[in-house]
């Protein structure tokens, strides 16, 4: 609540019928056409006799403006409308892809197919190599290794977070590449 009174909610904010305060309005049609500025009793009446409702659109004109529409039709395709562009939003996840210091060739190979396709979904990937014992006594293997996964990644992804040693790890961040930036690195390759 707000000063004392309770704020609607965002998609009913629109005043429809008998809701529209202004004695005079500017009247629009369902087909877009302007049917000029009326009294509200006449254009609630013309709406009526269409078997539409009158929606208010822009109140802070002077007059108002109203249109003459179905709004149960209208909140529908609204609704709609929202619910798509909520589906093709996507949350960014971190996804973690963790290596040892003696890495065999192939169990890499199957690591990087990972970290690519996470990338590919936009998700960024965290890179983890982890030291046992007295593997700790070469951190340089780890910071060769993840040169290495730089390597293999640069045309999907790029270093967000450098390497960084924490305790007996090393971690490092890679984010996908920006949308065009992919493409034209691709249109790039094609052109050789």
């Amino acid at each position: 609540m707000q000063g004392g009174f309770a704020i609607p909610p965002k998609s009913d904010l629109a005043r429809v019928n008998d809701k529209i305060r202004s004695p005079m309005v500017r009247v629009v049609g369902d087909d877009g056409n302007q049917l000029g500025v009326m009294a509200i009793s006449d254009a609630l009446r013309m709406a009526r006799e269409m078997g539409q409702d009158l929606v208010e659109v822009a109140p802070n004109a002077k007059p108002p403006v109203c249109r003459v529409m179905d709004y149960g039709k209208y909140k529908y395709q609204q609704s709609k409308r929202d619910a798509m562009a909520k589906k093709r939003q996507h949350q960014t996840q971190v996804k973690e892809v963790k290596l040892r210091p003696k890495i065999e060739r192939h169990d890499f190979e199957t690591k990087m197919r990972n970290a690519r396709k996470f990338l590919g979904e936009r998700d960024k990937v965290k890179v983890t190599v982890m030291f046992r014992g007295r593997e700790m006594s070469h951190p340089q293997l780890g910071y060769e290794l993840l040169q290495a996964v730089i390597a293999e990644l640069t045309d999907i992804g790029q270093v967000e977070q450098n390497p960084s040693a924490e305790g007996r790890t090393i971690t490092m961040l890679l984010s996908p590449l920006p949308q065009g930036a992919k493409t034209s690195s691709k249109s790039a390759a094609e052109d050789e």
